[in-house]
C-alpha cells in the first residue's frame, strides 16, 4: 500500500513539473509564482516554488541549450541559452517590433516618464504612428498631461524583454546592453538614446 501511494506522488509529481515546464514554455516571457499556480491549480506558494526549482534544476543538469532561470521578485523564464543565439537566430520568426519601433521603445524605457512630444522631437514625427503601435501591443502606456502624454513601459515590457520592473534596475540593465550591443558593432541607433540622457 505504501508503495502504491508513493508511486502516486511520483506520478503527480511528474504530471506537476511537466505543466510547469508547458506554462514556460507557451508563454515566452517570465512568469511568477502565483500565475504557476494557477495552471497547477494549487495556492500553495511552498509547493509551487519547490517543483520550479526542480525543474530549474533538471534542465541544469541536462546542460543542452534551453535554460529557466530567475529574474527579480521571484519570476521565471524558459530560455535559449547566449551560446546557441548566434546560430539559430536566423531561424526565429519574424521579429515582434521593427527596428525604428524598437529604437523608439528603448527610448522610452531609458528615458520614462517622458513626454510625448519630446521624444516626437528626438525621434522625428514618424514617432507617433511607432507610439501608437507600441501601446497596442501592451508594452507602453500613456497618461494625459496637457497637450500631450506622458509615456511608460508597462509590466508587460519588462516581462517580454526579461528586464526589472523597477524603472532604476532596467535603466542600468538597458546602458548594459547598449554597451555591449556597442561593443559587438550592433549598437547602430541606441547612441541617440545615451547621448540624450541629460537634455531633458
Amino acid at each position: 500500500m505504501e508503495n502504491q501511494v508513493q508511486q502516486e506522488a511520483r506520478e503527480e509529481e511528474k504530471r506537476n513539473l511537466a505543466l510547469v515546464e508547458a506554462a514556460l514554455y507557451v508563454s515566452g516571457r517570465p512568469l511568477d509564482l502565483k500565475t504557476i499556480g494557477y495552471v497547477l491549480g494549487t495556492r500553495s506558494y511552498r509547493k509551487v516554488k519547490a517543483l520550479v526549482r526542480a525543474l530549474t534544476e533538471k534542465y541544469a543538469q541536462l546542460d543542452g541549450a534551453l535554460e529557466i532561470i530567475e529574474l527579480q521578485d521571484e519570476r521565471y523564464v524558459m530560455q535559449l541559452k547566449t551560446d546557441y543565439l548566434p546560430k539559430v537566430k536566423r531561424l526565429s520568426i519574424k521579429p515582434l517590433l521593427s527596428q525604428s519601433a524598437l529604437q523608439t521603445l528603448a527610448y522610452v524605457a531609458y528615458r520614462q516618464p517622458v513626454a510625448q512630444s519630446h521624444v516626437a522631437l528626438v525621434r522625428g514625427g514618424s514617432v507617433y504612428g511607432q507610439i501608437k503601435e507600441l501601446r497596442k501591443l501592451g508594452l507602453i502606456s500613456a497618461e494625459k498631461l496637457g497637450k500631450t502624454q506622458i509615456l511608460k513601459t508597462t509590466n508587460v515590457f519588462s516581462d517580454y524583454f526579461n528586464l526589472s520592473r523597477n524603472p532604476r534596475l532596467m535603466r542600468r540593465q538597458l546602458v548594459a546592453i547598449f554597451d555591449d550591443a556597442g561593443k559587438n558593432g550592433e549598437g547602430e541607433g541606441e547612441s541617440e538614446v545615451e547621448d540624450d540622457s541629460e537634455s531633458q
